[in-house]
Formats: C-alpha cells, structure tokens, sequence
C-alpha cells in the first residue's frame, strides 16, 4: 500500500512539475501567409512542425483558387484561416499578427508559403526575441554570408536603393527589406496589427517600427529559389515598384510618432 502511495506521489510531482514547464515555456506562433501554394504548403508545414515542435502554426489562406487550405488542413500541422476576398500579402501578416495578439503570444514569426525559407533558422529569430536582443529580427540573405552576387540584377538594384534610402530615413542600415521571415515581439505584435500596411509592405513597416524606436537586427538566414507559387513583387514592374514602395517608406517617416 505504501508502495502504491509512493508511487501516486511521485507521478503527482512529475505531472505538477510538467505543467509548470507547459507554462513556463513562451507561447510562439508562426505566421504562413498563403496565396496559391498547393504545390509547397505541406512540405513547408511538414519541416515547420519537425523542426519546432512546441511551436503553433496558422496558415492565412489568401482567399486561394487550388487547394492550398485543404493541403494544409489535411496536414493536421497548422490552424487555417479562410480569407473570404485575396487581400495582398500586408493583409494576410495583419490578420495573422491579429489572431497572435488576441490569443497572447509572446513571439510571432511571419515564414513565407513557398519553400524559400529554413524551417531550421526559425529558432534563431524567435531566440533573439525572447532573449531581448531586438524587438523585431529579420532573416537577411545579405548580412554575414552574403549571397547578392546571387539574385538578378533588378533585385540587386532594388535591395541597394531600399537600403540607402533607409539610412537616410532611419539612420540605420537595413539590407533585405524585402524578406518575408520576421519575427516579433508581443509590444511589436500589439503595435503593427493596427498599422500593417497592405501594399508591398515589408519595406515600409521597417521605416514606421524604427520611427517609433522599435529595435530591430538583421540576422543572416539562408534562402531557396521559390519552389512554387507567384511572387507578391512584380519584377516586369520594378521600376514602379521601387519608386511606390519609396513613397510608401517616405510616408512612414513622416507619420507622427505614436509611441
């Protein structure tokens, strides 16, 4: 009997002391925005959830026309949301970042749909998070082990006038504005899930977060060639583009701080 007792004991402590991890652990939740992935939305949900298994996953299904939603639900990996009507890429973040505020994470992760990221290089984002080194952490593919000799050049062109522009608006070095792998605190999360822009916005949240003194690090992360999908960035219009997301980036600087 006393066996029996000893034996409950222990098993109450082991449970007790289980819980207080679960609890402990910060809640983390990475963000997919989708639009037309059927092609790589399971494999990416596969390596996210191999490779950070405490974390959640929602995907944001941009009101699709294949099956990304149903891939994705079959996986039984991720949280998916319906779209109702194709918002963009700013829409999908901001709803993402949304449902993040509204169920307290503590850190949120925005990981692009199409295979071009590392599951692998999500913990390093999240790490410099949690651990307050920034507020916001960027996955760069050109600080460290740069690979710009790599992209066409329109990019090159691109990434070099987003870059002085936002050291002149700034005052900091930013190399890869346009990286969809991100992640953010929860002030961060609370702050931008007003005022995530629609259009092309990950250039121009950069300028709006470093105006009203958000931290933000650059941290070199690995990038693959799509494997499949269309990209948000029309390339044919690189002109317009730059010269739009520009204007947007001005704009940002402009605003009146609100913090």
């Amino acid at each position: 009997m006393n066996s029996i007792k000893q034996h409950a004991y222990k098993y109450k402590i082991f449970t007790s002391f289980t819980f207080q991890i679960e609890t402990m652990r910060p809640k983390v939740l990475i963000i997919v925005p989708a639009y037309n992935e059927e092609i790589t939305i399971g494999r990416v949900l596969s390596g996210l959830k191999d490779e950070c298994p405490y974390f959640d996953i929602v995907v944001i299904n941009d009101a699709s026309e294949d099956d990304t939603s149903v891939i994705a639900r079959n996986t039984g990996y991720a949280k998916v949301i319906d779209l109702p009507v194709n918002l963009g890429i700013g829409g999908a973040v901001q709803t993402g970042l949304r449902y993040a505020s509204i169920n307290g994470y503590d850190c949120a992760v925005q990981f692009d749909a199409d295979g071009q990221h590392r599951p692998e290089d999500v913990k390093q984002l999240v790490e410099l998070v949690l651990n307050n080194e920034c507020d916001v952490a960027i996955g760069s593919r050109f600080v460290g082990e740069s690979r710009l000799h790599e992209t066409d050049l329109m990019r090159r062109i691109g990434i070099r006038i987003f870059e002085a522009f936002s050291l002149i608006l700034i005052r900091k070095r930013i190399r890869d504005h346009t990286s969809g792998f991100r992640a953010f605190n929860h002030k961060t999360i609370d702050f931008i899930m007003h005022e995530y822009p629609v259009d092309y916005p990950e250039p121009e949240i950069v300028v709006l977060l470093a105006r009203n003194k958000f931290r933000i690090k650059e941290v070199f992360a690995q990038m693959y060639s799509r494997q499949g999908g269309v990209s948000s960035i029309p390339m044919l219009r690189g002109p317009y583009y730059m010269f739009k997301v520009m204007i947007a980036m001005l704009v940002a600087r402009l605003r009146p701080k609100e913090l």
